[in-house]
């Protein structure tokens, strides 16, 4: 290991936010009237990780996602489904 540190260097004691820049195409999009409908079979972490950075940084936009199973869970050991996930974080959904 190399030199040590000065103490006025604490480890590991502050957390730094950073986004990551990405792009967004909707399935279907009324832009003028701000919504958008996403239509999923699957909807993994990514998505949903996705969804919740459009809603935050879009709050000006409706989203609905419709979903084939909404009952489906979101990971095999969890309890909550695709549609008890979009009521938590304030995401319009119904069933295709």
């Amino acid at each position: 290991m190399g030199a040590a540190l000065p103490p006025e260097y604490a480890y590991e004691s502050t957390y730094l936010p950073y986004t990551l820049a990405h792009r967004y195409l909707p399935d279907f999009i009324d832009a003028e009237a701000k919504r958008i409908v996403e239509v999923k079979g699957r909807f993994p972490a990514s998505d949903r990780a996705k969804m919740k950075a459009i809603r935050q940084q879009h709050p000006n936009y409706h989203i609905e996602i419709r979903f084939q199973e909404p009952n489906t869970k979101i990971a095999k050991n969890s309890k909550t489904t695709y549609a008890a996930w979009c009521e938590k974080n304030g995401i319009a959904w119904s069933k295709a």
